[in-house]
């Protein structure tokens, strides 16, 4: 096959067509990540392009599409774990489509976040992605950004109308509180996010549906507000300890930073876990596996979320208007910071 420098130019579409055997449209569209192209034309036209140096020229398709190939991702906290593989996901997605994903973190703030989506529309992105922050009483105005984007995480239930990818929350919570009821815990003492939050109210909504639905009344549940950080969930933990009465106690936290918090605290007030304390998360972060002991936690699909909202953007950037919310299921990841008392004696879930 002729390498780059044997052509004495830059290598075209039409090259890497003839060189995998293909149409040039057929190579096109390969190259731009659209669909109905079989698995092995599409190796045969990458290989192609690889070998061959080829790169797209980015401005003459834009001239041409009157796109900029240009894709954005707001979340709300790029430094969590859990939204830096969302965003790889929607990297991987991209990539693939031929665009490039300019990526912004809002910190939580409802101001920076429009600041982000007044340049993603100056910048003439294609579309975007977006967490936003807005809670039940703060909803956002989407409608004059002239632009295709869809939504993700728990805020996007407050706009049905718009297409959105998240996790499916209620069976997450049912997977946590089943696991804790095999390991013969008592009623969970909970973690959660700000009280404004709308995810911190799906959150214990569907703590409170679980025991509802089994006849269990979920009044007696303790819980501690924070924020979606480890110190957040070192305070709350803190605020927890000082008022537990008895022996063990059993801890869900929100999310994984909380969690390790709160294991942390544990820790610094004399207390084991998972003897003394259980503690369950959910996100499913990586740094959950390397601290001791090793987190149990609930994983949501966060690369998944970030791979199926682009696929979602990219259908209404082609002129497909169909709304689609798909919620992906979540998983247990059994670790060690839940005890589990169901080899010893039997327990049934009950008010303490």
């Amino acid at each position: 096959m002729r390498r780059a420098s044997q052509f004495g130019r830059r290598p075209t579409i039409i090259d890497v067509a003839i060189a995998a055997g293909v149409s040039k449209s057929t190579a096109a569209r390969v190259m731009s990540g659209q669909g109905n192209v079989s698995p092995k034309v599409v190796a045969a036209v990458r290989t192609a392009s690889r070998d061959l140096g080829y790169q797209r020229n980015n401005m003459a398709v834009s001239m041409r599409s009157g796109r900029s190939g240009l894709i954005g991702i707001i979340v709300p906290d790029i430094s969590n774990p859990f939204w830096a593989e969302v965003v790889r996901g929607a990297q991987e997605r991209a990539v693939l489509s031929g665009s490039s994903l300019l990526i912004f973190s809002s910190d939580w703030s409802a101001e920076r976040e429009r600041s982000h989506l007044q340049a993603l529309v100056q910048t003439r992105v294609d579309g975007f992605v977006l967490n936003t922050i807005a809670d039940e009483g703060d909803t956002q105005d989407f409608t004059n950004l002239g632009c295709p984007f869809v939504l993700i995480g728990t805020t996007s239930d407050l706009y049905p109308d718009r297409s959105s990818v998240g996790s499916d929350i209620p069976q997450g919570v049912a997977t946590a509180l089943d696991h804790l009821s095999r390991c013969g815990h008592d009623l969970p003492k909970l973690i959660t996010g700000p009280p404004r939050r709308l995810a911190r109210a799906k959150f214990v909504s569907a703590i409170n549906r679980y025991f509802i639905d089994r006849d269990i009344d979920p009044t007696g549940i303790e819980a501690e507000n924070g924020e979606y950080s480890v110190n957040g969930g070192r305070a709350a933990m803190a605020r927890l300890i000082r008022h537990h009465k008895g022996s063990h106690m059993t801890v869900f936290a929100a999310n994984d930073l909380m969690a390790l918090g709160a294991m942390a605290e544990a820790r610094d007030a004399g207390l084991a876990c998972p003897a003394d304390v259980s503690v369950i998360g959910f996100d499913g972060i990586p740094s959950g596996e390397f601290c001791s002991p090793p987190l149990t936690t609930i994983a949501k699909p966060s690369r998944g979320i970030g791979e199926d909202a682009m696929r979602l953007l990219g259908r209404l950037i082609e002129g497909d208007s169909v709304v689609m919310r798909p919620r992906l299921p979540c998983r247990l990841v059994e670790r060690g910071s839940v005890l589990d008392f169901s080899a010893t004696r039997e327990r049934t879930l009950h008010l303490a």
